[in-house]
């Protein structure tokens, strides 16, 4: 009898057969990218491995009071079924995967490590090479052990100690198979991501987010829980410091183990830009990146994470022009935005750049079709330039659950049937993958 995995596999398979290359436009100059240009997509342990019981964010999801909309639960199984997340990239026609190390696995009780989940992580490392596919490893996405969030995740000073000796453990039993690498995923939005969110939604979510925090704390007699993907925290400044010193003292665990492999931090970058006199452009940007691009100088890499833009006069954020591609949220879809994080990206950072994600959220597909080369039509002519690029990486290769949003939100490039687990992929995935072949537009 075939079992699940077999069956998700061969309608993975079939699927990606069935995708649609359209021409891009025989009229339209062709623009090649550099040789051995990194054409991924990616994702995240949590939000596609399904059943993280030993994770921070599993006790959030089962507070009396939590403001997830739904829990993760099985999420798309891909515990389970890595090999068909494989196999749909190799059936793109994508060389790089970008998934993440869930740490609360690896290290479910302080201290302890498991090596059964190292050698799981590491058979998905051998099925990427296995497939001709570069294996691209994120350390942490977001989430933390709970142990670690019970003791008060990032605001801790010993933080930063406890991470560097997590990258020790996992770079010893993994780095030799890595091809590039990050610490952090998006971490200069720790304790600022509030200011960047819709007003209204902030209003909700900080007061939600900070009592789900004091129930579980209360719950299990600990003075303060601060999960990894928190909106709330009670000192921001002390977390980025200690975020900063865990990204260095991360990178340098991991280069100790293996020192020419590839290491890099995921920034989440807006586009903003500056419209008349005295525009808050440069202050927001101060705030939100520039310490971390500062730090990225001593990178191999920055990964840019862009999905939108944002401008700003001398009072605040100014809605952009009416019309065009709008996302299932109601925000512009600006393809040039990617571009213009970049450009930013490179010349505070002045290490080379790789676009770690970049998508759009929308059940529409149509729009992702037309973003994707859009966008890539953007980067193209900036590397013309001469901003180092080194890859383009879409969020993400499937439906997935997008933390308290829950399964709502669509930025996959396979839909994904949460009964089923099965997989089927959406005309954009033959978009990007017919570019990626190609290696050009």
């Amino acid at each position: 009898m075939m079992d699940r995995r077999q069956f998700a596999t061969g309608l993975a398979i079939a699927g990606s057969a069935l995708i649609s290359r359209p021409s891009l436009g025989k009229a339209a100059p062709r623009r090649a990218f550099p040789e051995g240009f990194l054409w991924g997509a990616a994702t995240a342990a949590y939000q596609v491995e399904g059943n993280n019981l030993n994770s921070d964010l599993w006790l959030v999801e089962g507070a009396p009071n939590s403001h997830y909309a739904e829990p993760a639960g099985d999420a798309a199984n891909s515990f389970e079924l890595w090999p068909v997340d494989l196999d749909l990239v190799k059936a793109m026609g994508l060389n790089t995967y970008r998934f993440s190390l869930e740490w609360a696995r690896i290290e479910p009780r302080m201290g302890v490590f498991s090596n059964a989940m190292l050698d799981h992580y590491k058979r998905m490392i051998e099925g990427c090479h296995a497939r001709g596919i570069k294996p691209f490893v994120t350390f942490n996405h977001f989430t933390t052990p709970a142990w670690f969030a019970l003791r008060g995740g990032w605001s801790q000073p010993d933080a930063p100690d406890l991470f560097a000796r997590y990258c020790q453990i996992a770079a010893t039993h993994l780095a030799e198979g890595i091809s590039v690498a990050t610490t952090l995923n998006e971490p200069n939005l720790a304790g600022q991501l509030a200011s960047v969110l819709p007003q209204a939604v902030a209003k909700w979510l900080l007061p939600a987010d900070k009592a789900v925090c004091e129930t579980i704390a209360k719950a299990h007699g600990v003075p303060l829980f601060l999960a990894g993907n928190n909106i709330w925290y009670p000192d921001p400044a002390a977390v980025q410091a200690h975020l900063l010193k865990g990204h260095a003292l991360g990178r340098a665990a991991i280069k100790s183990v293996r020192g020419d492999l590839p290491v890099g931090v995921n920034l989440a970058m807006i586009d903003d830009q500056a419209v008349g006199r005295n525009s808050m452009r440069d202050d927001v940007r101060e705030r939100l990146y520039a310490p971390w691009l500062r730090a990225a100088r001593q990178d191999d890499f920055v990964g840019v994470q862009n999905y939108e833009r944002a401008i700003w006069d001398a009072k605040g954020r100014v809605d952009p022009p009416a019309g065009g591609d709008r996302n299932a949220a109601g925000t512009e879809v600006y393809p040039a935005s990617l571009a213009g994080a970049v450009r930013y990206a490179h010349a505070v950072a002045k290490v080379p750049v790789i676009v770690t994600e970049h998508g759009v959220n929308t059940p529409d597909d149509h729009i992702r079709q037309r973003l994707i080369p859009a966008a890539l039509v953007d980067l193209h002519k900036l590397m013309a330039q001469g901003v180092p690029v080194l890859g383009y990486i879409h969020w993400s290769l499937i439906d997935n659950f997008e933390w308290g949003f829950g399964y709502k939100p669509k930025f996959g490039l396979h839909d994904l049937d949460r009964r089923t687990f099965r997989r089927t992929p959406k005309p954009s995935a033959g978009v990007l993958g017919t570019i990626a072949r190609n290696n050009a537009l």
